[in-house]
């Protein structure tokens, strides 16, 4: 059965990962010219800008939006702001780059401080790598998509990474989940790079280990907008045509007199708006979009609200697969424990967070909490247990509530078959 808080929530208006210290794996990365970045981001932001901006894409909440990505953490991390120098070893490159950066640290063998490259030590550089063991075959990755968020905010990595532009409220968050109870629920983060003067946040590529991986988007809570939000919406609001013509094109008596004559809406009343029409107001999760094996990309959930329509989503998702269907309820179990425990979890507002869904042919399934631009601390000692229906200035987010009725979907569609 759904579970609804006491009162309903309003609306308002796994890849193999490496072991040694970041230092040790940067210093032996090679340093290759890098591929030019194109960012497709309206706003303008400094290499450091903050994430907000009043002119990002329409329909989109935060430019941290890292759908498509995931993966485990390393077991051992070191967090720190990488230099230029050695975030430039983050580039693409192939097994030949690695050899070289090799070759050009043997220069160091029996040698002086500016002393040049002699041929007694190109001898023995290269008897060395004659005599190296044969390279491990590259086992195939399965290529990075994005389902959902803004273009241009990613690259990927040679390292089974990937490289997320930067936001300061994502990375405190990661910072904090390597050592909290969380950390195999999230992708493993490995610090802040920098590629053509934009810094990024390095993390795991989620989908590294699966074959054509099945892709699944879900973003939890009851809402998906800071009460900050609202806050600077009132005290300068900025109707925008785009989102009203957005909203009109869904249901053209949505607008109210005002807006009509504006044609204009403000951002969060449209987001408030759109979630009225989805299952986040009346289950605490919505599906954003879909990405099958065969390449098909199916985005058009913004009227998915029933439980019925959920389930009809999720059976198409899993091919009707029982046990990947079981893989994904066991795991959400697991991580619904955990975020009870979690000390990060409860000294914190989660919105527009997402959870990332992956399976492949193989029966491999994985599930992992991705998105965090739009998480941010309690003010000690207050803290939130995510099942409580939202007011304004409580700053509940209905993630449990949310995640309580994902699983119960889950349980009754294994019952039925």
């Amino acid at each position: 059965m759904t579970k609804t808080p006491g009162t309903p929530a309003p609306c308002v208006g796994m890849g193999e990962t490496q072991h040694s210290h970041p230092e040790d794996q940067l210093s032996r990365r090679a340093r290759v010219a890098v591929p030019e970045l194109v960012v497709t981001c309206e706003c303008e932001q400094s290499p450091r800008g903050p994430c907000s901006c009043s002119h990002r894409h329409p329909d989109e909440e935060s430019i941290c939006s890292d759908s498509g990505l995931s993966g485990s953490p390393a077991s051992s991390l070191a967090l720190r702001k990488l230099s230029n120098s050695s975030s430039s070893g983050l580039s693409p490159a192939s097994s030949f780059d690695e050899c070289e950066e090799d070759l050009l640290g043997f220069a160091d063998f029996n040698q002086s401080p500016g002393e040049a490259l002699t041929t007694d030590l190109w001898k023995k550089s290269k008897n060395m790598v004659n005599w190296s063991p044969p390279p491990e075959t590259v086992k195939k990755r399965s290529p990075w998509v994005q389902v959902v968020g803004h273009a241009g905010n990613f690259q990927t990595d040679s390292d089974g990474r990937l490289l997320k532009k930067y936001c300061e409220s994502e990375q405190q968050c990661f910072l904090q989940l390597m050592s909290d109870s969380l950390r195999p629920f999230v992708p493993g983060y490995y610090g802040v790079t920098q590629r053509d003067e934009q810094d990024y946040n390095l993390m795991d590529d989620l989908l590294a280990d699966f074959d054509s991986p099945c892709i699944m988007d879900c973003k939890m809570g009851s809402r998906t907008y800071l009460e900050e939000e609202l806050k600077k919406a009132r005290e300068c609001p900025q109707p925008r045509k785009d989102m009203y013509e957005k909203m009109i094109a869904v249901d053209p008596k949505a607008p109210t007199e005002e807006e009509r004559l504006q044609q204009a809406v403000l951002k969060t009343r449209y987001m408030q708006w759109r979630e009225t029409l989805s299952s986040t107001a009346t289950l605490g999760f919505r599906i954003e979009g879909i990405k099958k094996s065969d390449g098909t990309c199916n985005t058009n959930f913004k009227r998915t609200k029933c439980k019925d329509e959920v389930v009809q989503a999720l059976e198409d998702f899993v091919d009707s697969n029982m046990l990947i269907l079981r893989s994904y309820q066991q795991r959400l179990k697991e991580l619904r424990d955990i975020l009870e425990k979690s000390d990060f979890f409860k000294a914190h507002e989660v919105v527009g967070s997402s959870l990332l869904f992956v399976h492949d042919v193989t029966g491999k399934a994985g599930i992992w909490m991705i998105d965090f631009g739009k998480t941010v601390p309690m003010t000690p000692p207050l803290t939130l247990d995510h099942r409580s229906p939202w007011l304004e200035g409580n700053r509940e987010d209905g993630y449990l509530w949310g995640l309580d009725n994902f699983i119960d979907i889950l349980t009754t569609m294994l019952q039925e078959k």
